[in-house]
């Protein structure tokens, strides 16, 4: 190990095992513990002694990330999409995505995907879409387009306000 190293992999590893100890779930005879201790120790001298970028926590620059499904397949169903990250069924990617530390831009550069690839499932669009046009969404833009007028319309009057007398 080195002398630059923040922690110390004998404490560190210590530590460890101590936490290891504590869980009640784990039955261990006092004769597995060094062993354990001497296994954790290798294995924090390990990873104290990688690159600086693994260290950091930040992926390699060359990393590649294999896709859990393919693209088509991924699409394959309009009710919902399969993340590329763990194969499951989202309706929408974005919650996911964020839970995983990406912008949707991130996960399409990740994975070579198109810039339109969508990030929300087809049906669950429409839905949203049909409630957006029952409740009025969108209406008053689409009003004052349809009367002709590309200005927007003068502000309505507040019920309960009297104007101003003129001076």
């Amino acid at each position: 190990m080195s002398d630059e190293a923040p922690w110390n992999a004998v404490e560190l590893a210590t530590e460890l095992t101590i936490a290891w100890l504590g869980n009640p779930n784990n039955r261990a005879s006092s004769d597995e513990v060094p062993n354990f201790l001497r296994a954790m120790h290798a294995t924090v001298s390990e990873l104290g002694n990688s690159t600086g970028t693994e260290q950091a926590g930040t992926p390699a620059a060359s990393e590649e990330y294999v896709p859990a499904v393919s693209v088509r397949r991924s699409l394959a169903s309009k009710d919902h999409i399969l993340s590329m990250i763990d194969g499951k069924p989202y309706k929408a990617l974005r919650r996911h995505l964020t839970t995983n530390g990406l912008t949707p831009d991130q996960y399409r550069e990740r994975y070579g995907l198109r810039s339109d690839y969508p990030m929300v499932s087809e049906n669950y669009s429409a839905a949203r879409r049909d409630m957006a046009l029952r409740i009025g969404l969108g209406s008053k833009g689409r009003k004052a387009k349809a009367e002709g007028g590309s200005t927007p319309a003068a502000a309505p009057k507040r019920p309960g306000r009297k104007p101003k007398a003129p001076e």
